[in-house]
């Protein structure tokens, strides 16, 4: 076969060519990543100067550019789901989940994330099942704590002790307390329906789990008071007072009550004895409202002396009292309606957590859902 003298020619342009375009494809390769990622820090340079809206149209061009990248998709369902935006949140965080190429931490991280946002968007069944499929993996024991919130958000008692109890076994501090709480939740909707003795059940088991909590003691107190058995509700009362003394001015009126009811004159002064032992430790109204119970001869009395050693508290009372003393009351029994109403609107209860205050003491916050972040004294008494 002749030699064609034209290859000589087509050859080097050839190889040429080749050159050039390699070298075009090194320069493209060098500038897609910096192309790339520059609607990424352009995201997170408005996140920083609080743009949310910008960062995410910064973050979803990033996304297109680079679909496989997993933080793009984290950051851009956060930032969603701070927003409200529950739903767009979801599907970035399901269409992670549906990639096949994912790792497993990155797969529990995008799991934890859904959870994340169905638990904002109120969607509790959803997001206890997501909560749930992280069992086993990193995110368990946060997963777990997010349970308990979602159980007590819906009062869910009765699952929200096993989780706590798995918290306290996995070491992450004492939830005796709560557990005691779940259990009197449980007793109070046993007793609502008709089912005494396993209401009763519940809070002798609430006692051995947090023997020193006051809840359970005094609920049984007055149970037994309520069915007229005095003398049982004594017991209890005093063994809460010897427990938990501070809490004990919370069942303090109950306390009197009792000692009213039973029989003789024996539980009186000893109920007597008792309250004026703890008023000189804790000069609090409600163990002089009780004391007043037992001795409404003395009410006027007791209370000029309770005004002296508080001063600062129930102001509008003390003028008052002494108005009527100054103009001769005809007596005490006058007064105490008087007083009672005039203290009423100071008496008052602030969560110490987030400062929600009520005229009822709650033993779990309305406002916060922090469980004993209320005071057993009002707020005039702190």
């Amino acid at each position: 076969m002749d030699f064609d003298p034209l290859w000589l020619l087509v050859l080097p342009l050839v190889f040429g060519m080749g050159w050039l375009a390699s070298r075009l494809d090194l320069r493209q390769a060098k500038r897609d990543p910096r192309d790339a990622s520059k609607p990424y820090f352009q995201g997170l340079n408005f996140l920083l100067n609080e743009q949310q809206d910008k960062a995410i149209d910064a973050f979803i061009e990033a996304v297109q550019h680079d679909p496989d990248t997993a933080e793009l998709h984290f950051a851009l369902g956060n930032l969603f789901r701070r927003r409200g935006e529950t739903e767009r949140a979801v599907r970035v965080h399901q269409h992670l989940l549906q990639r096949g190429d994912l790792p497993a931490l990155e797969r529990a991280r995008a799991q934890h994330a859904l959870a994340q946002d169905f638990f904002k968007a109120g969607l509790f069944d959803r997001a206890e099942a997501a909560y749930r499929a992280l069992r086993g993996t990193v995110f368990e024991p946060e997963a777990d704590l997010a349970l308990l919130s979602l159980y007590e958000r819906s009062r869910d008692w009765a699952q929200a002790g096993p989780v706590a109890q798995a918290l306290e076994e996995r070491g992450m501090g004492s939830f005796a307390a709560r557990r005691a709480h779940y259990l009197c939740e449980q007793a109070l909707q046993a007793r609502s329906e008709g089912q005494t003795p396993q209401a009763l059940a519940l809070l002798q088991q609430a006692r051995q789990i947090a023997p020193g909590h006051p809840r359970a003691q005094m609920l049984m107190g007055q149970w037994a008071l309520a069915q007229g058995d005095s003398q049982a509700a004594l017991g209890h009362f005093e063994a809460l007072l010897s427990t938990c003394p501070a809490s004990f001015n919370l069942a303090a009126a109950d306390y009197a009550r009792a000692a009213q009811q039973a029989q003789g004159s024996a539980p009186i002064e000893r109920a007597g004895k008792l309250l004026e032992a703890r008023y000189s430790q804790d000069h609090a109204l409600a163990l002089v409202l009780a004391l007043n119970q037992l001795q409404p001869d003395r009410q006027a009395e007791r209370l000029s002396q309770h005004l002296k050693l508080q001063p600062g508290s129930l102001n509008a009372a003390k003028g008052l009292f002494s108005a009527l003393d100054l103009a001769g009351a005809a007596s005490a029994a006058q007064i105490q309606p008087t007083l009672e109403r005039a203290a009423k609107p100071l008496m008052r209860h602030r969560c110490a957590a987030c400062g929600f205050e009520a005229a009822h003491y709650f033993w779990q916050c309305p406002g916060c859902l922090s469980w004993d972040s209320f005071p057993p004294h009002p707020v005039e008494e702190l």
